[in-house]
Parts: structure tokens; sequence; C-alpha cells
């Protein structure tokens, strides 16, 4: 089975930003998922939409063992130094007085005031908070997501066009997350989430691509925020939004599945999205939902075993499910053992329930306990 067989960088990255889609690349690359050569040509080809020159002469420079690169990254690169200079200009008046800690205290929370006072007392009009955004969007798209978080936070309090703030929102999200600022990004990504919810979109479409995206973008916070597999149970399992999954994104029911199983708090809900995994079975499917279909559907024990390993194999290869984490001089997975225990103790507990009499010797193969019988007497007690 090649390694790549299930991976859903190709379904996930079209609802990325580009730049979000990099540590995506940098994953595979390290799992070698595809050819080297592969990844490389991909991640020049998302740089060339960007204003990391640098990097894209960098990784140029390792495609093709060369110490050369093309004229025309040389020339981008000259274009975008003097591009950056002229917006850093621009914005500098704005920036000089929010870099200001008293004159920036003169700001109320009414933007019409605010627009009136930088006007009059510091000549700042429309132009220059223009400038600011551009300046902020300019910054991100070089990399410097720092500083593009900090812009576009001060931009968003002065700007009264409701749809460039709602852009300048998806911009501060994505530098958040690529910091991995994850308690931040969690709020943005609540604001975020109430503007769609209760904005008035042109069409419902919109407002349905606009979920997608959020919840495409939201996988990088829930599996790295400590309360985040939770969370993304509160979210992808509201209706309009698991709508948008089985019309548009079954692919994301990998996710919630994996949260449904590592987290037992949410249970109340499970047996709804069993139906759920029954339902789409043809439209989406991989070793996750379809171990779920196994004991809960099926009750196919032997085939839910199997299937256990087959997890395993797509946890190690996920970008989101597959963070490692160093301990004591070695790399864990911390999702993985916890998925594989409580998927075991998903079988004993479906297992008992459908049969009057249990074979322990039987329950601890179903459940691969190697023959230990006397654990799987203990866990079928707690159970029943």
């Amino acid at each position: 089975m090649a390694m790549s067989k299930y991976d859903l960088t190709p379904l996930i990255a079209p609802n990325l930003d580009r730049h979000l889609v990099f540590p995506l690349f940098e994953f595979t690359q390290e799992r070698q998922l595809y050819p080297n050569d592969q990844i490389l040509k991909a991640k020049i080809e998302l740089l060339n939409n960007t204003n990391m020159v640098d990097y894209a002469m960098d990784i140029h420079k390792s495609l093709y063992h060369t110490e050369d690169v093309p004229q025309d990254m040389v020339d981008r690169r000259v274009e975008v130094v003097a591009r950056l200079k002229s917006l850093e200009e621009a914005a500098a008046p704005l920036v000089t007085f929010l870099q200001n800690p008293n004159a920036v205290q003169e700001l109320r929370a009414d933007k019409q005031y605010n627009l009136q006072m930088l006007n009059e007392r510091y000549q700042i009009g429309t132009e220059q908070i223009e400038a600011l955004y551009q300046y902020a969007k300019f910054q991100f798209e070089c990399g410097n997501y720092s500083g593009a978080a900090d812009y576009l936070y001060q931009y968003r309090a002065l700007c009264t066009n409701a749809e460039r703030s709602l852009s300048a929102l998806w911009g501060k999200l994505a530098a958040e997350i690529l910091m991995q600022n994850w308690d931040i990004a969690l709020d943005e990504l609540s604001r975020l989430k109430e503007i769609i919810d209760s904005k008035n979109f042109a069409s419902s479409l919109n407002q349905v691509q606009s979920r997608i995206w959020l919840m495409h973008w939201s996988l990088f916070i829930f599996f790295n925020h400590d309360n985040g597999r939770t969370q993304i149970i509160d979210l992808f399992n509201q209706d309009k939004y698991l709508n948008a999954i089985q019309t548009n994104a079954p692919h994301l029911l990998r996710y919630l599945a994996t949260a449904f199983i590592v987290n037992k708090k949410r249970r109340p809900q499970f047996k709804e999205f069993i139906k759920v995994i029954q339902q789409e079975q043809h439209s989406f499917s991989d070793p996750i939902t379809e171990f779920l279909a196994c004991v809960y559907v099926n009750f196919d024990f032997d085939g839910a075993q199997k299937k256990m390993k087959e997890c395993e194999d797509v946890i190690m290869n996920d970008p989101f499910l597959g963070k490692r984490v160093e301990e004591s001089n070695y790399t864990v997975v911390p999702l993985k053992d916890e998925f594989l225990e409580n998927a075991r103790l998903f079988i004993f507990e479906t297992y008992c329930r459908i049969h009057e009499r249990i074979d322990m010797g039987v329950l601890a193969d179903e459940t691969e306990s190697e023959g230990d019988v006397q654990n799987a007497e203990n866990v079928a007690e707690k159970i029943l």
C-alpha cells in the first residue's frame, strides 16, 4: 500500500490560504509520502504567488542542486523590495501614530469619532488606513506573520468597511495559526464563526463555502489546542456545519470521527454521528470511518481489528492527527496510542452488549489483547 493512499492534502489544500499549505507540504516531505522532487516543485509553484522570494530561491537551489537562480526570481526580488518600501512609506504616518502609546490612548470604541480625530489632529485619512491594510497584506505575503497580525488587528479597529474587515480577520487568523498562537487563533476562529453565521451573504452557497473554509482552517487549531478535540465536535457536529461537510467536504468526517473516538465526553451525540457515517460511506470512507462502521453498523469485529492497523497508518501519516511530540530523547505520536486504546474499548463495549455469553479468550483476540484474558475480564467487568 502506497503511503500516500490516504493522504487528504489534495482535498484540504484548495480550502486553505496558500501559506497554510506549507506546513502540510513540510509534513508530507518529512514522512516521505511523495518523491522529494515532486514536493519541492509543488512548493515552488505555491511560492510563485507569494512574496517569499528568498525561500523560493533556496528551494530552487535544493531542487536543481545549483547556486544559480533564474533571472525572473532575481527580478521578482527587486520588485518585492521596492513595493515593500513604497507601502511602508504610504503607511508610515499611521504606523508612527500606532507606535505612540500616548496617541493611541486617544482612540475610542466609536470608529467614526476615531476617523474624524485622526484626520483633524494627525492628518491621517482613509488613504493611510487603506495603506495600512495593503502594508499588512504585503507583510503577510512576505512571510512576516507577526507584523501582519499586529497591523491587521490595528486596521480592524479603524476599518468601517465590513467586507474589508472580514478579509483582515481571515488574514489575522492565518497569521496566528502560522505562528502557532493557538489560544489567540481560537479566539479569532470564534469571531469569524459568529460573523459567518450572522452575516447576510449574497448567496447561501457563499455562506456554505465560508463554513467549509472555516472548518478546514480550524483543523490546525483543534489538533493543537488543549481543548480542541471537544471543540471540533462542538463545531463540526452543528447541523449547518455537518450539512456542509456531507454536501461539499465529506473527507472532514475523518477528523470528526477521530474526535468522537478519543473524546468520551461527547458520547450522547455519537449515535447520530454513526448514522451519518452509514449514510456517507459511499461518498467518503477511510480506515477510521470504516472502523466505526465495522463496530457499530456491521458488528464485524474481525474487520474492525484489521481496520485498527490501517487506522494507525492513517494517523501516523496525517499532518493533523500525526502530531509528533519529543519525550525523553524520542518522538511519540500521542493521539495514536489514545486512539488505539479507545478503539479497543469500543470493540469491548459493543461485543459485550450484543452477546449474552462472553468467551473472554475470544474477546481478548477480537481486541488484539494477545490472549490477555485477565485484561479482557477487567474491562468487560467495568462495562457491564
